[in-house]
């Protein structure tokens, strides 16, 4: 059981257990066994992008099954048995190979699919109930023996203390080392998770939000940087940042999972005076407001599922998305990325923060509380 919820990736696959009790993730593990996503399909011939990145080719011969499944399903009792015409690009598909078959292309012996839409569905469900039985924040303790993760939780007023209570039925996760996906987090023990860490919960809370039941955690070490970009190369998608914190150059590597945002100056310099504390009322003023008026919304799980102000989730993600060429020399930055010395990748960034470098504790509680999202496979930028 434990190898099959390795090969499924959360939103995706829950399935056969015959077939799948014995194959992990990785398919340079399993090389009788493909899974990921149809990216083209031409004659009889599919191509597959695996979820280890790479491409590969696989033939269907007419004798080969192809069930269908619900995302989530156990096994296949009640699959639906479909024709080679009814795949399609985007669908998730594992594909079981032929070992006895000759030629250069691998040949399917078996398929299991699931729609691309149904897998779409899937997803929003999940973000919507990671947002709505969610909790984030920063590790302050964990206790191994009782199960007990205290976190840190919001900002302004809205910061909390969280307690995650787990038992042997949660599900813990931490992202690979250099990775920001979700998706490809690795199941870990709960001595695994180190004060200073990321958490996002998901589960049963209490009614004020200080305490939940999770069903599901995810953990992860990131490091937080500040500072003026020194040098920006759009073609390596790399720019070097001098971390204020180190006094030393760091190099960021941005990919397509990064969040980037930049704030308007108005809602920066309102966002600094009251980490500062010296804002006054709990709502900004309505020009210093994102579209859609209100800092936060009710079920956002950031802070437990209230709807006070200060919403790092929804305030952040209602701004405009940026580019790294819109990014440029000179330019202050904030962002938390993996782990690293010299060399990162960066997942969540704001640019236009100088104002917010007057407060560099209480601003990286911010960028912290956003970094981790919905918790939500990436689809981790909302």
């Amino acid at each position: 059981m434990h190898s099959k919820m390795k090969i499924c990736t959360l939103a995706c696959m829950a399935l056969s257990i015959a077939l799948l009790s014995a194959a992990p993730l990785s398919t340079a593990q399993a090389p009788s066994r493909l899974v990921g996503t149809i990216t083209t399909i031409s004659g009889t011939t599919l191509t597959v992008k695996t979820d280890a990145g790479d491409s590969r080719q696989v033939q269907v011969p007419a004798t080969a099954p192809i069930k269908r499944v619900a995302p989530g399903q156990k096994d296949l009792s009640t699959a639906e048995t479909i024709l080679f015409s009814d795949l399609a690009t985007g669908d998730r598909v594992l594909v079981k190979l032929d070992a006895a078959a000759a030629g250069a292309t691998p040949q399917a012996l078996q398929i299991i699919t699931i729609k691309q839409t149904d897998v779409a569905l899937k997803q929003q469900k999940d973000r919507e109930d990671w947002q709505r039985r969610g909790v984030g924040g920063l590790v302050k303790s964990v206790d191994p023996q009782s199960g007990a993760i205290v976190l840190t939780s919001g900002f302004g007023a809205t910061a909390k203390t969280v307690t995650v209570h787990t038992s042997k039925a949660t599900i813990l996760k931490r992202y690979a080392p250099a990775s920001v996906r979700f998706d490809a987090a690795q199941a870990a023990p709960i001595d695994a998770i180190h004060a200073g860490d990321q958490l996002r919960a998901r589960g049963t809370k209490n009614a004020d939000g200080t305490e939940i039941d999770a069903e599901e955690v995810v953990s992860g070490t990131f490091r937080n940087i500040s500072g003026t970009i020194a040098s920006l190369d759009t073609a390596s998608s790399t720019f070097v940042v001098k971390d204020l914190t180190t006094k030393k150059p760091v190099t960021i590597h941005i990919t397509a999972d990064a969040q980037m945002r930049r704030l308007p100056e108005t809602m920066a310099r309102t966002l600094a005076a009251r980490l500062k504390g010296t804002a006054s009322g709990s709502a900004a003023p309505v020009a210093a407001r994102p579209a859609g008026g209100q800092w936060s919304s009710q079920g956002s799980g950031q802070a437990g599922g209230g709807g006070g102000s200060g919403d790092p989730q929804q305030m952040l993600n209602r701004l405009p998305a940026i580019q790294l060429t819109d990014l440029t020399k000179g330019d202050a930055v904030m962002l938390v990325s993996t782990d690293g010395t010299t060399d990162v990748t960066g997942i969540t960034l704001l640019a236009g923060v100088e104002p917010l470098l007057e407060a560099p504790a209480a601003s990286q509680n911010l960028l912290n509380n956003w970094s981790m999202g919905s918790g939500v496979p990436d689809a981790a930028a909302q």
